[in-house]
């Protein structure tokens, strides 16, 4: 319970800094932080859950449906954590509940709602700092996402589709309670083509990128690899050289107090170094991660600072080439969550400390 009453409190500090008489928590990222890993989704791409949070000084609501409720009550630790439940009937209207809830008070929202104070920034920041009992969870996490993109790659074959490939790693992912709720895959050509590659029917000959967003008790993991049949083109094995020296430099520079945009120019200028000064603009670098996939994607000049318990996903490409690994910045150093032990590394010295990249795993 110390998780979750340093959560509310944290929320009863806002509410004094803004003034208010409550905060709402509609988002399914925002409802799993506040509730320590609490689910309120049903379709895994909704962004606003079918249970709403209120917080007030003095109390705290559930408000949802009496279909969500049974097992909000039953399979979620929320009757233990204090929360009274407004249930309504599934034919029903929740948000109308709400209003009635908090009529006449001034109120924030972790997203747009009329009449309301917008708190999405302060909720990244919120949802972004994890203490140590989410770090842990992120730990398990991690691991169990590694072993789902080395188990998937070991099973891709030529001759499979890249939907076949899809359902493996979905599948892979669902054995160890994690859902991918990002499953991108990309074969041969398209790997060149398309950065966010949903899967299709085209089927592999020599060369796969596989790309796992995996959610587990709220928190989200991202990772990336790539595997080849036969000896890789000696153009790409370069790409993916340089693509790991900017992975270096992006990771290393992640470290407490230092402005996002300053480690993002780190790795700018690391592709420039290397030849390819355009390739940042074709897909975006990577950020802040925590019950987001991205809870924010680092931009140019971002003023925003490095914590010590944040955890940061990075994904630098260079066309047919990418990597991608979620990494929890510690005061002492940074830890690689996705670490893929039994994947091969590309050993790279950056600011005085060896990162270990991945590499393409090729099956001859």
């Amino acid at each position: 319970m110390m998780e979750f009453e340093e959560k509310i409190a944290r929320l009863v500090t806002t509410m004094e800094r803004h003034n208010l008489d409550g905060i709402v928590l509609q988002r399914v990222s925002s409802f799993a932080w506040a509730t320590c890993g609490a689910a309120s989704y049903i379709a895994l791409t909704a962004l606003n859950g079918v249970a709403w949070l209120l917080v007030e000084r003095e109390s705290r609501r559930v408000i949802t449906n009496n279909i969500e409720a049974t097992r909000l009550k039953a399979e979620e630790p929320l009757l233990e954590q204090g929360w009274q439940f407004a249930v309504v009937p599934w034919h029903g209207n929740p948000e109308l509940e709400l209003k009635k809830l908090i009529n006449g008070k001034r109120i924030g929202f972790d997203g747009a709602f009329p009449g309301a104070l917008d708190l999405s920034d302060e909720m990244i920041d919120l949802r972004a700092n994890l203490n140590p009992a989410e770090q842990e969870r992120f730990r398990s996490l991690g691991k169990r996402c590694a072993e789902v993109m080395e188990s998937t790659l070991l099973m891709i074959r030529p001759g499979m589709s890249e939907i076949q490939i899809s359902g493996l790693l979905a599948g892979e992912a669902e054995k160890r309670g994690v859902r991918a709720v990002v499953n991108l895959v990309a074969v041969d050509e398209r790997i060149f083509l398309h950065r966010h590659p949903l899967p299709t029917e085209k089927k592999l000959e020599r060369y796969a990128m596989i790309v796992l967003g995996g959610r587990w008790r709220g928190l989200i993991c991202s990772v990336s690899r790539l595997v080849h049949f036969g000896t890789p083109p000696e153009d790409v094995r370069r790409k993916m050289a340089c693509t790991a020296r900017v992975d270096a430099a992006l990771i290393s520079s992640t470290r407490p107090g230092r402005a996002l945009g300053d480690v993002l120019q780190a790795g700018l200028d690391t592709y420039t170094r290397l030849g390819f000064a355009d390739e940042w603009e074709l897909h975006h670098q990577g950020g802040l991660s925590g019950y987001e996939p991205r809870e924010l994607k680092v931009t140019p000049g971002a003023a925003r600072l490095v914590g010590p318990g944040q955890a940061f996903a990075w994904n630098p490409t260079i066309t047919g080439t990418k990597m991608e690994d979620t990494i929890l910045v510690g005061a002492g150093g940074n830890e690689i969550l996705t670490r893929t032990a039994n994947l091969p590394v590309i050993p790279v010295q950056a600011n005085g400390m060896t990162v270990e990249t991945p590499d393409i795993l090729v099956v001859t």
